[in-house]
């Protein structure tokens, strides 16, 4: 019985009798509070897990349900609009899209809805992280700027009240105190970036059965060329790559309960996954909600990933977050010295309200790519094998979104992300040691699956993990520790065709 299954078996009694397993005549109350009783038991019944292969499964091509696009595969496959969307959706979409790739300049300029770039920044524009609006990699020496690719910097708390933060949640991290929460590797003119990430790489051959093997190149991080002095010693230092825009807003609509049903902590299954909600603080609320965004799933929503990315990435202020010198310390008093561009008739910061709702909503409905060859058999055997190796475990096929979600074309869609957003650990090989809100330095996001297979056409690369280092897929793979050690030593253990079929469903995805 899956195990999802199992944790509702109440509910099920109660719909389908009417009653509570103590016999009380009252319904139980649902898990999810946006269906009905029929529309639940459908829900659930869609969303198990397949154990036919023999062919693919209804509607398995749309990846994104109705707001899957439709169109032929190019370099453009990741840009194209939820094909779902309605004219006045459309033309928002097109505005977001502009304002995406709008490159931002330094104040003051004449160009008055264009300047407030930095002081510090990693890029002057959110298409330049997300290229093609995919997903970023490494620079190909340590001579390149990173510009998709960046460290995040942060130190242990310390005092009473930065360790009170942390558990209360009012922070996720304790910033380095003179460079801040991310090493920006460029700055306006008259000004000097803060340094340049070097990165050193040694490799590890793996041997595989079947007489093959594959090499891991294990990255080491560090920083050169500081403008403002050591850092603090005991900084700790994390890479990221910019991950894939694509089906944000639909990874925003599951219902929290679907993902709270996945997750293990304890492990009281007993089956070596342990996945765990990240756990962010709504300010509005108090309250702490699951996190969906970012490598850490630090991130509670689209917006609040938009206003960090405007921020710490490009350095605009925004009304959510009204630093108009971005990640400028007190340590850096010439950086906070620099004029800004928030201009009141404009709006509030310099990426007012009108600019953050319509990059926001972009951002939500950039649409997943159709699946290719799904009924082809070796596509078949690959997810055979995906499937019964345990990667469903974490990399979770399908949910049902919310039926009352905020926007009507992303409410109640068979999706099929491949995740469930949820931190799993993944051993010390992919550790980056330094942990984040409730997430330790062991422990990642599920990153979605779909679109993985068209990485190279739309990107021309194929790096993958949370800072590039695998170089294909299968290094991805044996890349995989911890609770996935199982999952992964299962894929070295498969004969050479197996693991090429398994790959070839990667690749349709």
């Amino acid at each position: 019985m899956p195990t999802s299954f199992g944790k509702r078996l109440p509910y099920y009694c109660a719909l389908l009798f009417g009653m509570s397993l103590a016999s009380t005549v009252i319904a139980a109350p649902l898990p999810r509070d946006d269906l009905t009783p029929e529309d639940f038991l459908r829900v659930e019944k869609i969303t198990q897990a397949t154990s036919d292969f023999t062919k693919a499964e209804p509607y398995e091509n749309k990846s994104a349900g109705a707001p899957t696009s439709k169109k032929s595969v190019t370099s453009k496959s990741f840009s194209h609009f939820s094909a779902n969307l309605s004219f006045k959706g459309e033309r928002d979409f097109k505005l977001g899209n502009s304002l995406f790739k709008k490159i931002w300049v330094s104040s003051p300029s004449s160009t008055k809805a264009s300047d407030g770039l930095g002081p510090l920044f990693n890029a002057r524009s959110c298409q330049r992280c997300h290229l093609q609006d995919g997903r970023g990699h490494p620079p190909e020496s340590n001579d390149d700027l990173a510009t998709s690719m960046f460290l995040r910097l942060s130190v242990p708390p310390r005092t009473d009240v930065e360790k009170q933060a942390i558990n209360t949640g009012t922070q996720l991290r304790i910033p380095e105190p003179t460079y801040g929460g991310q090493l920006q590797d460029q700055a306006v003119t008259g000004l000097l970036a803060e340094g340049k990430m070097h990165i050193s790489y040694e490799e590890e051959v793996i041997a595989l059965n079947g007489g093959e093997s594959v090499s891991l190149r294990k990255p080491s991080y560090s920083v050169t060329q500081l403008a403002y002095g050591d850092m603090d010693p005991d900084v700790m230092l994390s890479p990221r790559v910019a991950p894939p825009m694509i089906g944000l807003g639909l990874l925003e609509e599951i219902h929290e309960q679907d993902l709270l049903d996945l997750a293990d902590p304890e492990d009281s299954d007993g089956d070596g996954i342990s996945g765990k909600a990240s756990m962010v603080l709504n300010p509005e609320t108090g309250q702490k909600e699951i996190g969906r965004f970012g490598w850490k799933a630090s991130n509670r929503t689209v917006h609040t990933q938009s206003v960090n990315a405007f921020a710490g990435d490009i350095g605009l202020s925004t009304p959510d977050i009204a630093a108009h010198w971005g990640d400028c310390t007190s340590n850096q008093p010439k950086c906070l010295s620099q004029p800004h561009g928030s201009q009141n008739n404009l709006g509030e910061g310099e990426a007012p309200k009108k600019v953050l709702d319509l990059v926001v909503f972009y951002s939500k409905n950039l649409a997943v790519p159709a699946r290719r060859n799904v009924n082809d058999p070796k596509v078949l055997k690959g997810k055979e094998l995906f499937y019964t190796n345990g990667c469903i475990s974490c990399h979770k096929p399908k949910f049902v979104t919310r039926r009352n979600a905020a926007q009507k074309e992303l409410a109640f869609q068979l999706i099929w992300p491949y995740s469930d957003l949820l931190l799993h650990d993944m051993g010390e090989g992919l550790s980056d040691n330094r942990p984040v809100g409730n997430a330790s330095g062991r422990e990642w996001r599920t990153p979605p699956l779909w679109g993985i297979g068209l990485t190279e056409k739309v990107n021309g690369h194929t790096y993958f993990l949370h800072d590039g280092r695998a170089r294909n897929l299968l290094e991805a793979i044996i890349w995989h520790g911890g609770e996935a050690t199982q999952a992964r030593d299962n894929v070295v253990a498969m004969t050479p065709e197996e693991r090429k079929s398994l790959i070839t469903f990667l690749e349709s995805l």
